[in-house]
């Protein structure tokens, strides 16, 4: 019985592979062998999740005519991976992919960092920060108090508390977009407000409109729910969507859903505007697509200067377009997983039905938790000092990223938590690997994209300032330098592997 869950078609994994090519090598730097660079780029593919683990390889000879290299190079390259455990075979199976003994399987997502491993490693793959404080202790004993009258019941409540459900609204309605209680579904977090959404709208096979690039996590959930991925280029730098391009893909793949983050886009940092918002929802609505806006970086805006434009939403006043999500884990703490939805009150009432057959409900004591600080006025003060601290670590990061590696360019936001930076040409992939190895753990730009785009990016977030800061940058130039001489690959598996 063959080993292999899933297949890798020869083009798909031509296509991977060449979105890894380096600047052209300079003096000095060592280019390994045609096999080696093959063997170390499927390696990569495998290390960062983007070719799953017992995937199918193809033959071959179907791989050489893909590549237009020789059967021997795609064999050697084969016996390289084999050799050093990313590869196993048998005649009349083929041949898949493995990891070698005591690694770690790899995420095809972005996972914290064990805490055990912070004290050696600077963690630049999780954009999140430590809780804002006293306010997340008040706020649990806020909602001790409040917790025995319903600890006298059965504790299930699918479509969330309702007092969280009221009071989510009235924040909505004081913001101009009148909002019922009914038109509310208290989630475990924006993931399982995303996830809830494409089981009811998607389905497996169903096309998915996203931006490119867009949160790697979301991408990786859209995947394993079936969607078929359908991206749409963000304009350059920070000017957000380019809304003719959606208005063409979404008349001509006609996506069941789309999935947007108008507010300090993550990855990029990009704020949508108002025109933009009003055509995005019109274009969506023509086509008959679900459009899914999060809201999540919503609050995080970090200069004061910033206009908060409208919510998405606001442009959708029959409710039979936009879906709304948001959560209190970006603008207050990722500990607190608690989302919510807002859309329409028949589909929040089948995305509650559905519930009964996925995880029941959220905590109470975490939405009591939140209830507490919406209703005391404490998650402003929280977000006030959350923003500070993005802000202080967002400048001090710029300038460490500027002085250490003064070829790397980006455009800094204005809000939410993290740049999206074009490394000079270097492949962020390597720099990822070369990270690990020098003690810096940076996601690369392609878990950010779609079948291998954005291999010259990397994500920095704003969870690190001061010394540590400058300290990321020395070591990210210290990668930099390590892909650049070709000390990235040559066969040997890295020391540890993080998402």
């Amino acid at each position: 019985m063959a080993q292999w869950t899933s297949a890798v078609g020869a083009g798909q994994l031509a296509r991977l592979l060449g979105s890894q090519q380096d600047r052209p090598a300079g003096p000095g730097t060592r280019r390994p062998p045609a096999y080696r660079a093959l063997a170390d780029g499927i390696r990569l593919l495998v290390l960062e999740g983007r070719v799953p683990v017992a995937a199918r390889l193809p033959a071959e000879r179907e791989l050489a005519l893909a590549l237009t290299v020789s059967r021997t190079t795609v064999a050697a390259a084969y016996e390289a991976l084999r050799a050093e455990g990313f590869l196993e075979s048998r005649r009349g199976a083929g041949s898949w992919t493995a990891v070698p003994a005591g690694n770690p399987l790899p995420a095809r997502g972005l996972e914290p960092l064990p805490p055990e491993a912070l004290g050696s490693v600077i963690d630049l793959g999780c954009a999140a920060l430590p809780a804002p404080e006293p306010w997340l202790t008040r706020a649990v004993q806020g909602a001790l108090e409040e917790l025995p009258p319903y600890a006298h019941t059965h504790g299930d409540y699918p479509a969330g508390l309702p007092a969280l459900r009221t009071m989510i609204a009235e924040r909505y309605t004081a913001r101009g977009i009148p909002t019922m209680p009914e038109q509310i579904m208290v989630t475990t977090g924006a993931m399982g407000a995303i996830d809830a959404i494409c089981h009811l709208f998607g389905g497996r096979g169903e096309r998915i409109a996203v931006e490119s690039p867009s949160y790697a996590n979301i991408l990786q959930l859209m995947r394993e729910a079936g969607g078929r991925l359908v991206p749409v280029a963000m304009a350059e730098g920070l000017a957000g969507w380019d809304v003719d391009r959606w208005r063409q893909v979404l008349r001509e793949a006609a996506p069941r859903i789309a999935y947007v983050v108008a507010d300090f886009h993550n990855p990029t940092g990009a704020l949508a505007d108002d025109d933009q918002r009003r055509r995005l929802v019109d274009a969506a609505r023509a086509a008959g697509t679900v459009l899914v806006a999060d809201e999540t970086m919503s609050e995080l805006r970090l200069d004061d200067d910033v206009e908060r434009p409208r919510p998405v939403c606001a442009f959708d006043p029959a409710g039979s377009t936009v879906v709304t999500v948001g959560s209190a884990s970006k603008a207050f703490w990722a500990g607190m997983r608690i989302g919510w939805v807002r859309a329409a009150p028949d589909v929040v009432r089948s995305l509650v039905a559905a519930r009964a057959y996925a995880d029941m409900g959220t905590p109470v004591l975490e939405q009591l938790a939140v209830n507490w600080l919406f209703s005391t006025g404490g998650w402003e003060q929280a977000v006030t000092v959350r923003r500070a601290q993005a802000r202080q670590n967002r400048d001090e990061l710029v300038a460490a990223v500027r002085r250490e590696l003064p070829d790397w360019e980006f455009e800094v936001p204005r809000g939410g938590l993290t740049l999206w930076v074009r490394t000079g040409g270097l492949s962020g992939s390597r720099l990822a690997e070369a990270g690990e190895r020098v003690g810096v753990r940076v996601p690369s730009g392609p878990r950010f994209g779609v079948d291998g785009a954005f291999e010259g990016y990397v994500r920095l977030p704003f969870t690190v300032g001061g010394a540590v800061a400058e300290e990321a940058a020395a070591r990210l130039a210290a990668a930099a330098r390590l892909v650049e001489k070709g000390g990235v690959g040559g066969g040997e598996a890295p020391r540890t592997f993080v998402a």
